[in-house]
């Protein structure tokens, strides 16, 4: 998208850079910034969307720039959203999603897409399709997907899923994934606190310490700080 290759910041995006840890043997290896912020290329988006057919998103999405695969994805957001009459075309959001996960490869990608997507879409459907990305031998974006798509569940007050993929991911070895399983635990949170709190006494002891720190968040101090004090496998 010219739009947004046009505003590059050479200073911002070296910020940019080091923020989402693109350095030799990080997790964001390799990727490269314009450095334009996410609340400019949303503006972008919301003037180009309409006229970003799924040729144009697919070449956004191959592209090297992070923000030009991030306009991308926002723009099929859109595209999603605005078909709420016209279940073949999100169906087609659905899948083009789906066939391009490897451009969707750093946590604020996946965050800022897939549970419009993917979330809205198998809420409806069967949800299958996050558990598979969920499970081992996929990527940790993949995973993170998995995840993160069930926020959308969690606004209708559906939480099955969100314990389910929570269980799935609960050892994994990277930081990322224990920070979206906590994320999403603590979310579940607000919406039924006395379950969280009996997932997290049968699981505590095995749980990486990222994961429980976010989980207990809006906890008050005296209830993180006692469920701090149990035994907890190392980060």
């Amino acid at each position: 998208m010219d739009a947004i290759t046009v505003l590059a910041d050479e200073a911002q995006a070296a910020n940019l850079s080091r923020f989402f840890k693109t350095g030799p043997g990080q997790y964001g290896e390799g990727d490269r910034f314009l450095g334009v912020k996410v609340p400019v290329v949303r503006t972008v988006v919301k003037e180009h969307w309409r006229d970003t057919d799924f040729a144009q998103m697919e070449e956004c999405l191959a592209s090297e720039w992070h923000e030009v695969r991030l306009a991308g994805l926002l723009a099929l957001v859109q595209r999603f959203h605005h078909a709420k009459k016209e279940p073949d075309e999100q169906q087609k959001c659905v899948d083009f999603y789906l066939a391009h996960l490897s451009a969707v490869n750093n946590w604020d990608l996946v965050d800022l897409s897939c549970y419009e997507i993917l979330g809205t879409w198998f809420l409806t459907h069967d949800a299958a399709p996050l558990y598979t990305l969920a499970r081992e031998g996929r990527t940790i974006w993949e995973q993170r997907i998995g995840m993160v798509s069930t926020m959308m569940f969690l606004r209708h007050g559906r939480l099955d899923d969100t314990y389910a993929i929570a269980d799935i991911l609960l050892h994994h070895q990277h930081d990322l994934i224990h920070k979206a399983v906590g994320w999403l635990l603590r979310e579940s949170g607000k919406r039924d606190p006395q379950r969280l709190r009996q997932y997290l006494a049968k699981r505590c002891a095995a749980m990486p310490r990222t994961t429980l720190r976010y989980a207990i968040e809006k906890f008050t101090p005296a209830e993180r700080k006692a469920w701090l004090t149990l035994p907890a496998q190392q980060d």
